[in-house]
């Protein structure tokens, strides 16, 4: 009799636990507000009682909450939620601006410092071990309440399009009308995209993290996208809410504690800067759920000003004293999509197209995404077996088991989404064309079975000002083993193509590993820092470091390669070239002339230890580009094969980022030798961006550019330099949605060459310190570029100003 009391006594703890508590105030004055009714996909849960509070248990993962005279809103569901409605009554709403103070509460201020400084304790990863599961889906929808107004909007269009005279149609334009009416009513009745992904996580202090996607579904796509399928949540990073560096951002309040769970927990409520209180928008932008004992984040709702624009919320639990996610729901507005109320034929006047727009529909469109984490295990069992290859692996990506993983249901119209887009996926080559924009991630344009190098289409350099060219290279759809590639270029000013063509063989689909054969005929600036295994990013940021420089050498011959990723973090080049260079300017190298046949092997290397991975179907893919990174390069100049020199050439670069109060300071340290009898061009120029003798030095930024050196102007055989950026902590709104910030840049080199008198060629080698100094206004009037002004001092500077400043312009997205 015993046991069976206690059993029910748990099932009722059980049952009286799972429970949900929403508690609705009055944003205004925090008061109750009674008969606030709840629903669940519009279907009634209950009402507040008179101290604003419902109890209820329910599957869903939202609901909706409403009461007379306040705008209705929603909630993720928690075991305790809070809502603070606003009002609908104007003048209550500018009272409620007034009160309001515009700063923080230092008690608020306290404990987010607090959060902070222990984050790193209460995170998982301080843990030696641990993994779990979670189930994500992601779509992209009108607003649940647009939906009925839409499907509405689409039956009377279609009757007022069979009133219309009909007009004769060639059978091109029919099918096109046809197939834009069916789309229209397709959006109707599903979703516009679609997404589920499970996944396994696995973490080891000793092997790293490993991420198992353990199957994969995309509506209307019946082959996997590995690009999309690396997607990362911000589940490691902390929100940007509590940043120290955003607290000019926000304005926090200290309004109450709280138990959950049996522990309690401070409230603080926050808002943006710069607030105005118009009809549809919240006193507050959301709220923290802090623990008291741990200072961890237990909840945080971060809502857009407008109510209509989405919100973000996060859930985190206890779990051997350390703080998983649990729980993620984001709803982010992307756009409205627009639709004329009549189809008229015929050429329309200036007064009936701004006719038109007064009446067009408008629905809001957005992405929605959910996010469950599951069956937390830790400690784990380390096995290094289970950590070996990338740091995220396909198991599964069918869709056929993801039902296993789904912590809920699909909805009618989720299951609507699948059938619909699914039937429609191989008309619309829907297939196609996402494979299309994952080519774009890696600066290709794919058509079919050829991918198009977007970096060839158009550049510029002093020597041949304008170049114009083409590269193509034949996908995983020509061969999952073999792929051939080629590229021509042609010089507006020295009027000569270049061209090249080479074929990669893949030894395995398992991993980065091919040999290379290749031929080439082509141009370069004259001791250009070596690019081997540099990213698409990188080599754009750095590929305008020649625009003010005209020394050129030519180079024809033949490379045979082969490289290896030896683990995910480790990646090994070996090749063998031979080839006859010659330079393009007024040069003569010890007598011997100015045309070289150069025979020599390369080996490099490079080490991103923190980088994340994944094996696609046409090749490695790095989804998350993490610091350090170390490159090397050993290049062996041979007298054998009929080469002309002995020489030994090394470089190496260095990448690094900190954090700490006072910012995040990145480097990048750099350096390089020759030994031996080498020309020019296998020589370091300083990588000067400026142009000589000009009025405003203006010019593009460049990974390893000086801003204020002139191009082309110094040689060094041997040569040490460094770029340090220092973002201040500091975050500021000047108008729009963009963030601006400042970073203090330094960048420093010097070195030396051995013999100048050697080459005979107007140069100077650069043997003392070089310095300038900049400030980068990130963002820059809310715009995606950043603008720089940068001075050259100490012993290169000189008596005019114009020749020590220089304005550097750069495109945000190339990051640091």
């Amino acid at each position: 009799m015993k046991n069976v009391f206690i059993i029910l006594l748990f099932l009722s703890f059980n049952i009286a636990f799972s429970q949900s508590r929403i508690v609705v105030k009055n944003a205004v004055d925090e008061s109750a507000v009674s008969g606030a009714v709840v629903k669940c996909n519009n279907q009634l849960i209950g009402k507040t009682d008179q101290s604003g509070i419902l109890v209820f248990k329910t599957k869903c993962k939202k609901v909706e909450v409403s009461a007379a005279g306040f705008y209705q809103d929603e909630v993720v569901v928690d075991q305790l939620m809070e809502v603070f409605m606003t009002t609908t009554k104007v003048k209550t709403r500018e009272i409620q601006t007034v009160v309001l103070q515009d700063k923080s509460d230092p008690r608020a201020l306290e404990i987010l410092r607090k959060i902070n400084d222990n984050y790193k304790e209460n995170s998982p990863q301080s843990l030696d071990s641990y993994s779990y599961k979670s189930y994500e889906k992601i779509s992209l929808d009108f607003d649940e309440d647009s939906i009925k107004a839409y499907s509405n909007y689409i039956a009377n269009r279609i009757d007022s399009l069979k009133k219309l005279p009909q007009q004769p149609m060639k059978k091109q334009q029919e099918k096109d009308s046809l197939q834009s009416v069916g789309l229209m009513k397709l959006m109707g009745e599903s979703k516009m995209f679609l997404w589920e992904r499970a996944l396994e996580n696995l973490y080891s202090k000793k092997y790293g993290e490993k991420t198992i996607v353990l199957d994969n579904k995309i509506a209307g796509l019946k082959e996997p996208i590995y690009e999309l399928m690396a997607f990362r949540s911000n589940r490691n990073n902390i929100p940007k809410e509590i940043k120290e560096e955003n607290r000019n951002l926000y304005r926090y309040y200290l309004t109450d504690s709280i138990e959950i769970d049996g522990r309690e927990n401070y409230v603080i409520r926050f808002r943006e800067v710069n607030y105005r209180q118009p009809v549809n928008k919240r006193k507050f932008n959301g709220y923290l759920y802090v623990d008291k004992d741990t200072y961890a984040l237990k909840k945080i709702e971060s809502n857009s000003k407008i109510k209509s624009e989405g919100s973000i919320t996060s859930i985190w639990k206890p779990i051997n004293n350390k703080w998983f996610l649990v729980k993620e729901n984001y709803k982010i507005k992307l756009g409205a999509a627009s639709f004329a109320n009549v189809e008229e034929s015929g050429r329309k006047t200036k007064q009936e197209k701004e006719a038109e727009k007064q009446t067009r529909s408008q629905f809001g469109t957005y992405a929605f995404v959910t996010a469950d984490y599951f069956d937390f295990k830790t400690p784990i069992e380390e096995k290094a077996q289970d950590f070996k290859g990338y740091s995220m692996e396909v198991e599964s990506s069918d869709g056929n088991i993801i039902n296993q993983y789904r912590t809920e249901s699909l909805t009618k119209r989720e299951e609507t989404t699948y059938l619909k887009i699914d039937s429609l996926s191989s008309r619309y080559k829907l297939d196609q064309k996402a494979k299309a924009l994952t080519g774009l991630l890696k600066g290709k344009i794919r058509l079919g079975m050829l991918d198009f190098d977007l970096a060839r289409i158009i550049g510029y350099n002093k020597y041949e000002h304008f170049r114009l060219g083409a590269g193509v290279k034949l996908n995983e759809k020509f061969s999952r083993y073999i792929s051939p590639d080629a590229y021509f270029a042609y010089g507006i000013y020295d009027k000569k193509f270049k061209f090249g063509a080479g074929v990669d063989v893949r030894t395995t689909t398992e991993k980065n590993s091919f040999f290379r054969a290749e031929y080439f005929n082509d141009v370069m600036a004259a001791g250009r820092f070596s690019e081997n295994l540099w990213n698409f990013r990188m080599r754009i940021m750095n590929s305008g470091v020649a625009l003010n420089n005209g020394v050129f050498y030519g180079y024809e011959g033949f490379k045979l390669s082969y490289e290896n990723d030896i683990t995910n973090g480790l990646t090994l080049n070996i090749a063998a070239r031979k080839s006859k260079e010659d330079a393009k300017f007024d040069y003569d190298y010890k007598g011997l002339g100015s045309e070289f046949d150069i025979t020599s092997s390369i080996i490099t290397l490079k080490y991103s230890p923190n980088s994340k991975n994944i094996m696609t179907q046409n090749g490695k893919y790095t989804y998350e580009q993490n610091l350090p990174e170390f490159y090397f390069n050993y290049e062996q100049g041979f007298r054998s094969l009929d080469g002309d020199f002995n020489f030994s050439r090394l470089d190496a670069l260095f990448v690094q980022n900190f954090k700490t109060k006072l910012g995040v300071t990145g480097l990048r340290a750099y350096g390089g030798i020759v030994f031996g009898d080498a020309p020019l061009w296998k020589n370091f120029t300083m990588n000067g961006l400026g142009k000589a003798n000009s009025g405003l030095n203006f010019n593009l930024t460049s990974y390893l550019g000086f801003a204020t050196m002139e191009g082309g102007k110094y040689y060094n055989d041997k040569f040490v330099g460094a770029y340090l950026t220092h973002r201040l902590p500091w975050y500021f709104k000047s108008f729009g949605k963009n963030v601006s910030s400042f970073d203090f840049i330094y960048r420093g080199i010097i070195g030396d060459m051995k013999n100048p008198e050697f080459h005979q060629f107007d140069f100077k080698k650069l043997n003392h310190l070089y310095n300038e100094v900049g400030l980068e206004w990130n963002n820059f009037l809310s715009t995606q570029f950043n603008l720089g002004f940068f001075y050259r001092v100490g012993h290169y500077n000189t008596a005019k100003f114009k020749d020590n400043f220089a304005i550097q312009f750069k495109l945000k997205l190339l990051g640091f």
